[in-house]
């Protein structure tokens, strides 16, 4: 039987450092396993109480894992946009989709992490005004294939994506809880994505954020029922001690924990909050734990 929601799996980023060939293994379980999709936090440093902590390159590595994969569909949970200059950026993702045959989701934000901005040279001001020049850009190149644009912070002239992507591009999903952001993008995403900090990692909280986001939608005239609900959402799996992140103060979820069983039923229960799609943030991120939650998937399953 269908599970209610498509079910993807955030790999590794500052838990560990954890080299290729684990990252590799990882994937491969998954699919075998069958998770619907691999996701990967676009991150460059973060210094906090944990030290210093950085991932690979996250642009590099959903290539790379759209490579040796065939099934499971690759995103950026989600990908700053500030990062790359908006052409460049559309041309990655359309490159990834042309990799994958197709299975690429474009998970986008104004990005959050100061430290990281300032070591790699980025700028850190106007990141809402940034993000609605860059939105405009990335999606035009993508669903149109060519744009001309003059703003304030970016100018690409008579730019075109050539090969041009598939018809419509990669499906777009934001990743924001702000105003701005959401207003700017919410008229055209194909999807919406909370982090579990965000709503609580309960159904009861993504229904109250969810109903902001209808509110949002109708504001600027798009029907809520088109733009689809995803969520990242903590689960810890045996020997789960406590997921690590690379900023202290975005910890503290009280993850769903406990047999297959528990696990399975508290995730069923975000079935009644229209989801499409969960992330699953797993404490501990192993080959181990993903072989686990085959058998959580397989309960959702056959309910």
């Amino acid at each position: 039987m269908p599970r209610p929601f498509a079910i993807g799996v955030q790999l590794p980023e500052v838990e560990r450092e954890v080299t290729w060939p684990e990252l590799r293994e990882m994937a491969v379980t998954a699919e075998a396993a069958g998770f619907d999709s691999l996701w990967v936090g676009d991150h460059l440093l973060y210094r906090s109480a944990n030290g210093v902590r950085g991932p690979w390159e996250s642009w590099s590595l959903m290539a790379a894992l759209a490579a040796v994969t065939q099934r499971v569909q690759i995103g950026p949970l989600v990908a700053a946009i500030s990062f790359h200059s908006p052409a460049m950026l559309a041309k990655k993702a359309a490159t990834i989709d042309e990799i994958s045959n197709g299975r690429f989701i474009l998970g986008l934000g104004a990005g959050w992490n100061r430290t990281e901005y300032e070591a790699f040279g980025f700028p850190f001001d106007h990141r809402a005004s940034r993000f609605e020049e860059a939105f405009t850009i990335i999606r035009t190149l993508l669903r149109d294939g060519a744009i001309d644009f003059v703003g304030e912070y970016y100018a690409v002239r008579d730019c075109e994506l050539v090969p041009r992507p598939r018809p419509g591009g990669p499906p777009i999903m934001v990743g924001s809880q702000g105003p701005r952001v959401l207003r700017a993008s919410l008229p055209h995403v194909d999807m919406w994505n909370a982090w579990h900090a965000w709503y609580g990692n309960t159904p009861t909280g993504l229904a109250t954020l969810s109903a902001k986001i209808d509110g949002l939608c109708s504001e600027v005239g798009r029907n809520p029922a088109a733009v689809k609900r995803t969520v990242a959402v903590m689960v810890q799996a045996p020997g789960g001690q406590g997921r690590v992140y690379g900023d202290s103060e975005h910890e503290g979820t009280e993850a769903i924990s406990g047999s297959p069983a528990r696990v399975a039923e508290a995730l069923a229960a975000f079935g009644n909050s229209g989801l499409s799609h969960v992330q699953l943030v797993v404490d501990p991120i192993t080959v181990e734990s993903i072989e686990w939650l085959a058998g959580v998937l397989g309960l959702l399953d056959a309910s």
